[in-house]
């Protein structure tokens, strides 16, 4: 297939193309066994030529050019409804998972440009008002009979089929298994996989009805950056309830001095702390990522503490009732619009109509699927301003017709 752009560097200038070409392998030769070779990427169909980037840094750059990750910039983290420019939004995370990961992944020798592309993508999924959106969103599809909604799966949706980016398996497999809040001492990855593997992974997490089932990445690049969402949340999110009152430096007590001492209670401490103990635990082991078990056992206990103190404080969900009503009438709206084919209808203009959109995606999806896929795209100001649109009254300035 002929390239869609002409590329200057391989027609016009081809000893340079090479002497680039010739550089990137040779970095790559000084990579651990274990790191993921650039040539190993799979695409589904090869659609264009590669040129002079690697395929995994092409993945990292067709995802930042993708319009799902543009609506990271207003996606709740944890703390949604709140007025604070310096607390964590989705857009901040993902910068931190990818910088924390890239460390880890450099000191092991492992592939950077597939651990940038798996971190940028990880939490694409996400809907409005972060993990609790997810759950409403989840309950509203088993209601209309859809499959239950899971941010990792949703992820590989809009990159793999809304918007087709066709990106390869490896950054794929890195996004669906990154689950963060599933966290063991050691991770090894699971090599075995194809893509006749992965879509069917997709079946089993969708039909496992808890949204519990566990599988692991493919690559010890993806376990890297599944390593590093933990590292990158657990502090800062201390940090930011901290720093809206939610909880204060005392509650803090609550956690042993033993563990404080091991890790830390300021996030500069955790994250350094977390870092170098996965590195030195890490560092030439058999394929495996891995804390050392006193680190581990301490993690254990702020992961409880984050849970008790922070995600399930009834202060942060106090609003769960008026967001769980949004939902379900934004829902409702959207689906009864589909099947009166309500062409004014923001469904319309904004997602089925636009040209970013597969068209094969739309023809072949439900109208709760279609449902599911928009509102779960939406930054969380998108979607209060769609709410307001449908229960609010309109004004008008005048009655009178346009003049042609």
């Amino acid at each position: 297939m002929q390239p869609k752009y002409k590329r200057v560097l391989q027609d016009e200038r081809p000893d340079l193309y090479n002497t680039i070409i010739k550089y990137d392998e040779n970095r790559e030769n000084l990579l651990s066994k274990f790191a993921t070779k650039n040539n190993d990427g799979i695409r589904r169909e090869q659609k264009f030529m590669e040129d002079i980037r690697t395929k995994f840094s092409r993945d990292a750059d067709r995802i930042i050019h993708s319009k799902a990750y543009s609506r990271y910039i207003d996606k709740t983290q944890v703390f949604f409804l709140v007025d604070n420019d310096h607390i964590t939004h989705r857009v901040l995370h993902i910068q931190l998972v990818s910088k924390i990961a890239r460390t880890i992944g450099r000191s092991l020798r492992l592939n950077e440009d597939l651990i940038e592309a798996i971190a940028m993508g990880h939490d694409i999924g996400h809907p409005p008002f972060g993990h609790l959106g997810e759950k409403i969103l989840s309950d509203l599809c088993k209601k209309n009979r859809s499959e239950i909604f899971l941010h990792n799966v949703e992820g590989v949706k809009f990159l793999d089929d809304i918007e087709n980016c066709n990106l390869t398996l490896q950054v794929l497999d890195g996004i669906l298994c990154h689950n963060g809040e599933i966290f063991e001492r050691s991770l090894k990855p699971d090599r075995k996989k194809d893509w006749k593997i992965f879509d069917n992974e997709i079946k089993e997490i969708l039909k496992d009805k808890g949204g519990t089932k566990d599988y692991r990445p493919m690559t010890l690049e993806g376990c890297v950056v599944r390593v590093a969402d933990i590292i990158a949340y657990l502090g800062r999110d201390i940090q930011d309830a901290i720093e809206i009152g939610l909880i204060n430096r005392g509650d803090l007590n609550s956690i042993s001095e033993e563990c404080k001492g091991k890790i830390g209670t300021e996030n500069a401490d955790i994250v350094n702390n977390l870092i170098i103990d996965i590195i030195e635990n890490s560092f030439d082991k058999e394929d495996e990522i891995s804390y050392s078990k006193e680190i581990y056992e301490c993690l254990k206990k702020y992961e409880k503490f984050n849970y008790d103190k922070i995600y399930n404080n009834p202060k942060r969900l106090g609003e769960k009732s008026k967001i769980e009503e949004m939902y379900r009438t934004l829902f409702e709206k959207f689906l009864n619009d589909l099947k009166h084919k309500n062409k004014d209808s923001k469904i319309y203009e904004h997602f089925v109509e636009i040209k970013k959109i597969n068209r094969e995606y739309v023809e072949n999806s439900s109208y709760a699927e279609i449902v599911r896929d928009y509102i779960a795209g939406m930054t969380d100001r998108y979607f209060e301003d769609a709410f307001k649109d449908v229960v609010m009254p309109k004004r008008v300035k005048t009655f009178k017709e346009k003049e042609i």
